[in-house]
């Protein structure tokens, strides 16, 4: 599973240390193709292109390196040419002429120059054809003594020199602009160079077909379900893992060796105890004192030891989290009991870009060392950009700095934002204004708790603590209830299955937005208004019925929320009266399985007298009666509504702005309601909904000689525009020989003044 060896890694010169595969960023960028000439070692074979082959590269500075030339075996340029040698530019060395059919006989000039040790494809070429390895590369991209006279220069320094000298020497034939493919790394953006180099490997081959297995059988879900196939497509084409790093930070190998032991020399028995694996010249253990032990066992006493020097992949040692955390190996009860109290866990939640970097090995690893899958769905969230969706960069100027948001708007406002604006596996449009309105809410939500705890101030210590929200409340409670509770119980109980389901298919967005409005638009903006009459009216009962309700909701929607917003909903609850230590261990307002009570008639009355209470706000912004102003109304409707508002004419009245002496509410159909219809007598008529209707008294609406005399007014006015417009827009001067996007901008400001001029004199015939 675990080996030692020579490969070709991705190696970071700036950082000193191998790279894995996924943190090198290909890049295209514009280079240069270099065309020149290697020389053929015996004139007499020189035929065809002459006493050269012709050979084309990327890196030059990679010649120094060069153990063959390679060509097509069906080339009949040069298939005459293998087995015999060529000389290597610059150094004299003599390498063969091999053929492969990995060449493209139509790519550059057909023929390949072989770097077995700094290029990832001529090191398969080279395994395949027994070639040396000649690395020239220092660890910090410096030519090393394989180059000869270029040792010590920078790999870029080395390339120009070395082409300079080819060119004197006549052996440069051309260069070209080229687009290639650069490696990059992630980290720190220099160029990548492929370099072989001792490193510790991990075999892929049966950890990745375990983490296969584990999602195309269902133990493990990925959500959404479209990066599944970028998990696959990476598992199935997946190498060996190295997991060495040359850093000083990370978990450093567990590996001892045998210091001043030649491992040629060692044969059973020979500097080792009889019968003992004498051929071993490493440990591997947990610490330095066991690892001592098992190098005593086999080379007796004050034998010397060298840990080794580098480090695990930082993904190697997250890849172990999830069960090296909780007690694993579990090597005793108590780590074992641990370990099976809290592995597997439940899910995972990422953004999608480290599904290979983490979670994938996570998968892997957990397999393959505990035999379970560690988590049975991986959600993935997007990441975030700024409000155009683009990446947020300090060049732009558009980065959104979480400390200075965190400081000027709260935590639990960013952190809705974020929550509530995505949708899985999409990124996240992030603008100010969006965090800015979630504070606001926050600050909304804060004030809403503050009214109802100072409601309970006076109240005694045994009725405020009953107030405690224990249990949900049941049909029979509900039942009891006055309209505008039963409304705002049912509805909260509909959020909860609501919330509850969307959670369970790990919809946050859509859950969080839902709590958002009912908070809002629902519980703030109608009962608590509502609420404010029946703690004020004297009414003991009430109050007390009111209060409990008040409680109840908040409590209920704090839950609710507590995942998005856990500071400000953990300070509310803990001020309300409550049971238990803290709400983030608090029972969720629905048990698994549970039916919440509601009433559906109770929703539908309600949301009628809603709907009333609009039109009859609306009319009163379109004839501009000012806010101190109560209006008169007449409201007509089938008997079991009629009866539902005229218990609730309290609350209507005040939410209406309606005058509580002139408020009539009349069973539509009978006679008495075309009795009410004749002594409304001028009045405007709301048809708000089939069986509803209300008629507003003109003269309760406006003062009719002072409206009258604003709109005589605004008459004028309009009319002298339009006079205006008229006359510009038949001159023909203007007509001729305007632009046609001034003439069209003229006509469409004469039309609207036309249609307001209608309007106006339509408000004149109407009033009284």
């Amino acid at each position: 599973l675990v080996y030692r060896g020579e490969y070709m890694v991705n190696w970071s010169p700036a950082l000193g240390t191998a790279v894995s595969d996924l943190e090198v960023n290909y890049v295209e960028e514009e280079g240069t193709l270099y065309y020149f000439k290697y020389m053929l070692a015996d004139a007499d074979d020189a035929s065809g292109e002459g006493a050269y082959i012709p050979v084309a590269t990327t890196r030059p500075e990679t010649i120094l390196g060069d153990t063959a030339v390679c060509v097509h075996p069906e080339d009949e340029r040069f298939k005459h040419l293998v087995g015999k040698e060529v000389v290597v530019p610059m150094t004299g060395r003599k390498v063969r002429v091999i053929a492969d059919d990995y060449v493209q006989m139509d790519f550059g000039t057909g023929a390949l120059k072989i770097t077995p040790a700094h290029d990832i494809n001529d090191y398969a070429i080279g395994k395949r054809h027994d070639l040396p390895l000649i690395n020239i590369l220092n660890k910090d991209a410096t030519i090393n003594a394989n180059g000869g006279k270029y040792a010590d220069l920078d790999r870029y320094d080395a390339r120009a020199q070395l082409w300079s000298d080819m060119d004197a020497a006549g052996l440069v034939l051309k260069t070209e602009k080229h687009t290639q493919r650069v490696p990059r790394s992630d980290r720190s953006g220099e160029v990548i160079e492929p370099l072989i180099s001792t490193q510790w490997f991990i075999k892929m081959d049966g950890m990745a077909q375990k983490g296969l297995d584990a999602v195309r059988t269902g133990q493990t879900k990925i959500l959404p379900e479209r990066f599944e196939k970028v998990y696959f497509n990476w598992l199935e084409n997946i190498q060996d893992w190295c997991v060495s790093r040359q850093l000083w930070w990370g978990h450093r190998i567990p590996v001892w060796y045998v210091e001043g032991v030649d491992a040629a020399d060692l044969a059973p028995g020979k500097g080792a105890k009889d019968g003992a694996k004498a051929r071993q010249t490493f440990f591997v253990a947990r610490n330095e004192a066991e690892a001592r032990e098992k190098a005593e066992a086999v080379y007796g006493e004050g034998v010397q030891l060298r840990q080794d020097e580098d480090v695990l992949d930082t993904w190697f040692s997250s890849g172990l989290w999830p069960f090296a955390t909780v007690g694993w190996p579990a090597d005793n009860e108590e780590a074992k009991a641990e370990l099976n109290k809290f592995y597997p866990s439940a899910v995972m939640e990422t953004g999608y870009d480290i599904l290979f970097f983490w979670v994938a090995r996570m998968m892997m690893l957990g397999l393959e060392l505990t035999g379970e899958a560690p988590f049975h769905t991986i959600y993935l969230h997007g990441l975030v950009r700024d409000a155009q969706g683009q990446k947020m960069s300090k060049t732009k100027g558009n980065v959104v700095d979480p400390i200075e948001t965190i400081e000027a708007m709260g935590t639990d406002a960013l952190r809705l934002s974020l929550v509530t604006g995505v949708t899985p596996g999409q990124d996240v449009p992030l603008s100010l204004e969006k965090v800015q309105a979630n504070r606001n809410f926050a600050n909304k939500l804060w004030n809403t708790a503050r009214f109802i705890l100072i409601g309970l101030d006076d109240m005694p210590a045994d009725a405020k603590k009953a107030l405690a929200v224990t249990s949900a409340i049941d049909k029979d409670e509900l039942s009891t209830m006055p309209l505008p509770e039963r409304w705002v119980v049912s509805r909260c109980h509909a959020l909860v299955d609501e919330v509850t389901s969307q959670l369970k298919s790990y919809d946050f967005g859509p859950a969080g937005q839902a709590i958002y409005a009912f908070l809002w638009d629902e519980y703030a903006d109608w009962y608590i208004e509502i609420s404010k009459r029946r703690i004020a009216s004297g009414d003991v009962e009430a109050a007390q019925r009111s209060r409990r309700v008040l409680v109840y909701v908040l409590d209920t929607c704090l839950r609710l929320l507590h995942p998005y917003m856990p500071y400000i909903t953990e300070e509310l609850w803990q001020k309300l009266p409550h049971e238990g230590e803290a709400l983030m261990i608090s029972n969720w307002p629905q048990a698994e399985g549970d039916v919440l009570a509601s009433d559906s008639q109770a929703e539908k009355q309600f949301e009628s007298i809603q709907a009333l209470v609009r039109s009859v706000r609306n009319a009163r912004a379109e004839y501009r009666v000012e806010g101190f102003k109560k209006v008169a109304a007449t409201v007509f409707a089938d008997a079991a509504l009629a009866d539902a508002i005229s218990a609730e004419a309290d609350a209507v009245s005040t939410l209406g702005r309606i005058d509580p002496a002139e408020f009539k509410v009349v069973e539509a159909g009978q006679e008495a309601s075309e009795t009410a219809k004749a002594e409304a007598g001028n009045a405007v008529r709301l048809v708000v909904e089939d069986g509803l209707e209300a008629l507003l008294p003109m003269a309760a609406l406006v003062d009719a000689e002072k409206e009258r005399a604003r709109l005589t007014k605004q008459e004028k006015t309009l009319v002298a525009a339009i006079e205006k417009l008229e006359t510009r827009l038949n001159s023909p001067g203007f007509a001729d020989k305007a632009p046609a996007a001034v003439v069209a901008k003229a006509e469409g400001e004469l039309r609207e003044q036309q249609e307001q001029l209608l309007a106006v004199r339509d408000s004149l015939k109407a009033l009284p």
